[in-house]
């Protein structure tokens, strides 16, 4: 598994290339002025390849996490990965590493890092912890001044993952809370089937009990959540995962809690075809209760595909609205709705890095394109107040260890 994790990257890139086919009809593209700002450059003691896309405070001040770099222990030959914050300052940018990862404070973070109700961060990697099987995290600044020129902030192991039964190696999905602060992710493996979980935490008397919700990958159910979970407004829990359903080419499933626990069901499985799959982003709802997500290869030009997923007589309806062709390889990130009601994303692409979807008369249409070649964006897009864009590259720089952008339109 430590093997699999350190070239998941690789895998998943190579996966959507296989997947492409080489006719496909390329539609013309538009033209979009825009800047382009690299606000960091890492060098591997500060970390390297942060593919999970960025998080912003009310300060607009931006947080993020690096896979690998930071410091190494035992099977982390490139680092265990590091937390890093990036500050205005003065006309520019100030970047800090916040915490680095050692092993058994877990490893490897593939996921963002999200502000809890108290207002910490809380995130997960893939790897470390007691049982080498990753963990949950909480991180806080210094509880007193800190004189030195680069204070690392606290981290609290939350949980380590466990025995192949439990939910093990927690993937790219970021963590959600309830209103009791409850903590809710998924794995992309563990569970009773071996094919990921959705897990629980819920705090009682100072620590924290983890509880495995559902178990993926028996028959005609998902495998292989890569994305986080998101909450309706009837406490819901939705979720998509890159594999299995009715045609393997992965899910949208729902999770209802009753009295007696929670009830799994698969709310749409994806084609594999017109409709797309691999599914490695999760779902952006848009306050009308629709749901918004990308698949990874498929759809009408086999590049992936942007979808809408719409309640619909007591089901739900998955309308494809937008296909990438096939000089891209399609989206690992979840889309982010802009508040003019635009879509944004980011391809794994060699031309393209992120993309802009309008709509206008019922139609979606690729209104913006911003590309910068071989900064290998795999994370989300963040706006600012301004409609500034933020985003990683995980193979930009001059070592190919990653940059942070901003994309000014």
């Amino acid at each position: 598994m430590t093997l699999e994790t350190q070239s998941l990257t690789c895998l998943r890139k190579l996966a959507a290339v296989l997947a492409l086919t080489a006719l496909t009809i390329v539609a013309a593209r538009p033209s979009v002025a825009q800047t382009f700002t690299v606000l960091h450059t890492f060098t591997g003691p500060d970390g390297a390849t942060p593919e999970s896309g960025l998080t912003m405070d009310r300060a607009g001040n931006l947080y993020g996490t690096a896979l690998t770099g930071g410091q190494g222990f035992q099977y982390c030959n490139l680092g265990c990965g590091t937390i890093f914050k990036l500050t205005h300052g003065g006309s520019g940018w100030v970047f800090t590493p916040i915490y680095k990862f050692t092993g058994p404070d877990g490893a490897n973070p593939r996921a963002r890092v999200v502000f809890g109700p108290d207002g910490a961060l809380y995130g997960t990697a893939v790897q470390g912890g007691a049982h080498g099987r990753g963990v949950v995290f909480k991180l806080q600044p210094p509880a007193t001044f800190c004189h030195a020129v680069q204070c690392l902030w606290t981290e609290t192991v939350l949980y380590s993952f466990q025995q192949i039964n439990d939910a093990s190696y927690p993937a790219g999905g970021d963590l959600v809370f309830d209103n009791a602060g409850n903590i809710y992710g998924t794995t992309d493996d563990g569970g009773n089937f071996g094919g990921g979980t959705v897990y629980q935490l819920v705090r009682s008397s100072g620590s924290w009990t983890e509880s495995v919700l559902h178990s993926f990958g028996a028959s005609g159910d998902g495998w292989r959540p890569e994305s986080g979970l998101t909450f309706d407004g009837q406490g819901n829990l939705y979720g998509t995962t890159s594999g299995g359903g009715s045609s393997q080419g992965g899910t949208v499933y729902q999770l209802t809690h009753s009295g007696s626990g929670w009830t799994e069901s698969v709310i749409h499985s994806f084609d594999g075809n017109n409709e797309g799959s691999i599914p490695y982003g999760g779902l952006i709802p848009d306050g009308a209760g629709n749901f918004y997500g990308t698949t990874n290869t498929g759809g009408p030009g086999f590049g992936g595909t942007v979808y809408e997923l719409t309640p619909s007589s007591g089901g739900w309806t998955l309308n494809v609205l937008y296909s990438f062709s096939n000089i891209y390889v399609g989206s690992s990130a979840s889309v982010t709705l802009g508040p003019n009601g635009a879509l944004y994303g980011t391809l794994e692409s060699a031309d393209v890095d992120v993309f802009q979807l309008t709509q206008s008369g019922g139609q979606w249409t690729q209104t913006g394109e911003f590309g910068r070649t071989n900064d290998g964006p795999d994370g989300n897009v963040i706006l600012d107040a301004q409609g500034n864009l933020y985003t990683t590259g995980s193979a930009g720089g001059p070592n190919q260890d990653g940059v942070v952008l901003e994309i000014t339109p």
